[in-house]
């Protein structure tokens, strides 16, 4: 696989930490609190690709530019960083060997956590 760090988005996400747009969940509510398809469509609508892919820490660049496919490992819901994303992201990143995003999300929790 060649999913590569997604810069920009990790700039986003450590923005709005800094900003305090957190949820403070925990490990296994992303699956309840990760946007829905209906819900990715509608902010690509209204915001465009770009937009929606700054709230990936992964692209791929194998896969067609513009589509849900190029990018991976969501951290938040459009609005806030959730820190149980980010929990998750780090564990699938590590699994899959994608270690610069796994080190990018540890640092990403570390500073959620250093917040509280």
């Amino acid at each position: 696989m060649a999913t590569k760090l997604n810069k920009k988005a990790l700039e986003h996400a450590r923005s709005l930490v800094k900003d305090g747009k957190v949820v403070r969940d925990t490990r296994d509510d992303w699956s309840e609190h990760a946007p829905s398809t209906d819900q990715e469509n509608a902010y690509i609508e209204k915001h465009g690709f770009p937009e929606f892919s700054k709230w990936h820490l992964g692209l791929d660049p194998d896969e067609s530019e513009g589509t849900k496919g190029s990018v991976s490992f969501p951290f938040g819901d459009f609005k806030k960083v959730h820190r149980c994303a980010v929990i998750s992201l780090e564990s699938r990143a590590a699994q899959h060997d994608h270690d610069d995003i796994a080190k990018a999300a540890k640092d990403l929790l570390e500073t959620i956590d250093a917040e509280d």
